[in-house]
């Protein structure tokens, strides 16, 4: 349950942040609404995970990681951004550092918190 509740909060991010580039610079009012949803839905449902007893480090070290690769792959569909040499590096590093933040402890107490 908690594992759910931070992917619907992932998504709801990159929903929001896609929504917020549809809206160039909130000047598209139409997009107003939808940024304000999916963000409320986001930080809702990561509080509720958290709130769950999932480690804080982990849930954020999977919503940077998820997030900046998840908005780069969408913005290159929806808005043909390319998808330079920058964000690969980038998603890379925040893959590590959600790797090496959670092998630093053993796997059964961040699995067992996460699932309290």
């Amino acid at each position: 349950m908690t594992w759910l509740l931070l992917v619907g909060a992932i998504l709801a991010e990159v929903a929001a942040t896609l929504s917020l580039r549809a809206s160039e610079g909130l000047k598209k009012k139409r997009w107003i609404a939808p940024v304000a949803v999916f963000y409320s839905g986001a930080f809702g449902l990561l509080t509720v995970a958290l709130a769950h007893g999932m480690p804080v480090g982990i849930a954020y070290g999977i919503w940077a990681a998820c997030g900046v690769a998840l908005t780069a792959i969408g913005a290159r569909m929806f808005f043909k951004d390319a998808l330079t040499n920058v964000w690969r590096p980038v998603s890379g590093s925040s893959l590590w550092g959600c790797w090496s933040s959670n092998s630093a402890r053993p796997h059964t107490d961040v699995i067992s918190a996460s699932f309290r």
